[in-house]
């Protein structure tokens, strides 16, 4: 009985690893603003002229 406890949180700490490696990817990822590239936004005073 004692034995599996360490077993049980060895799984979560490689877990918890796990999830901060692929979250320190997608931040990277997110600075790098590559999903925003080519991505132009509305002029607000723009659009209130058309109407």
């Amino acid at each position: 009985m004692d034995i599996s406890i360490y077993y049980l949180l060895a799984g979560l700490a490689v877990l918890y690893i796990a999830v901060r490696i692929y979250n320190r990817k997608g931040s990277k990822r997110r600075k790098s603003r590559k999903f925003m590239e080519g991505y132009e936004r509305r002029d607000k005073s723009g659009d209130k002229d058309k109407n």
